[in-house]
């Protein structure tokens, strides 16, 4: 059974990658998608509930909080795609370094794994933030940079196993240099750990994110994020419960489609898992 077949077969997969679809359109077709101008204030119509005019209401400064919503889309996969991409870089590198030389390298990275996962990650991030503007870029890098442990030791454990195959072997016997080993022939093999991690990640560091814009330190404004825009939700809960509502049900919604295609395509490219 190839890789589509499982994909169509596979009902949880298939809700995921509508999901995360739907999500990449929105954010994708943001600036003719949205009702109004993200950051135009009408202080006459502050806190309006949902209407036909303004279908998810608007928030303390009389925003539409729909447009803000769907420009947050955009923020939130910036942010996933780009601190993912930094952790799966990073990752990977040193995984297939430790992995393929073992010895004291393989020591010597692992053992640094093992020292930043005593940190827990998000109490890493504030106060790596604490020193540093507050920004997209700084927030891209930072989760980035604090999220690659679980990529090295995956990428590790299939170099362990894949380093001693006839392949490699092969690839040895032939004069291959390691670099060329590493990347053209147990790198690819490997792809199947990769684009899983890379999935999880996203989810991981779209919800980081929104985490660190609801605590005034991630995006700030007048810059929309589904983060931000819980804050405000929270300062005026008792009558505003729509600034609450919709963020949270967006970011619960992106998390759990990133989490169902990650399982889903760990289903349909890991062959110890097909049966």
């Amino acid at each position: 059974m190839n890789f589509w077949e499982t994909f169509y077969k596979n009902k949880l997969m298939l809700t995921g990658g509508g999901l995360v679809l739907l999500l990449l359109i929105i954010s994708l077709l943001a600036p003719w998608l949205a009702p109004y101008d993200f950051g135009k204030i009408d202080l006459t119509n502050v806190l309006a509930s949902p209407s036909m005019n303004h279908l998810f209401g608007t928030d303390q400064l009389g925003r539409d909080v729909l447009s803000r919503m769907i420009w947050g889309a955009r923020i939130s996969l910036k942010v996933g795609f780009v601190a993912t991409g930094v952790a799966i870089i990073i990752g990977t590198i040193l995984g297939a370094v430790s992995g393929y030389y073992g010895g004291w390298i393989d020591s010597v990275i692992m053992r640094f794994v093992d020292i930043m996962l005593c940190f827990p990650t998000f109490f890493l991030i504030l106060a790596v933030i604490a020193f540093l503007e507050p920004s997209i870029w700084n927030i891209m890098i930072i989760i980035g940079l604090t999220g690659w442990m679980g990529v090295t030791r995956l990428v590790r454990a299939d170099f362990i196993s894949l380093r001693e195959r006839d392949f490699v072997q092969a690839a040895k016997a032939i004069g291959a240099s390691d670099i060329r080993i590493i990347f053209l022939h147990i790198l690819p093999n490997s792809m199947a750990s990769i684009l899983v991690a890379a999935t999880l990640g996203i989810a991981g560091a779209i919800l980081t994110e929104s985490a660190l814009s609801f605590l005034g330190i991630g995006v700030q404004p007048p810059t929309p994020s589904w983060g931000n825009i819980l804050t405000a939700g929270k300062d005026n809960i008792d009558i505003a419960w729509w600034l609450s509502l919709y963020p949270g049900l967006a970011i619960l919604i992106t998390v759990v489609g990133y989490n169902l295609l990650g399982e889903g395509i760990r289903d349909s490219l890991d062959p110890r898992l097909k049966k």
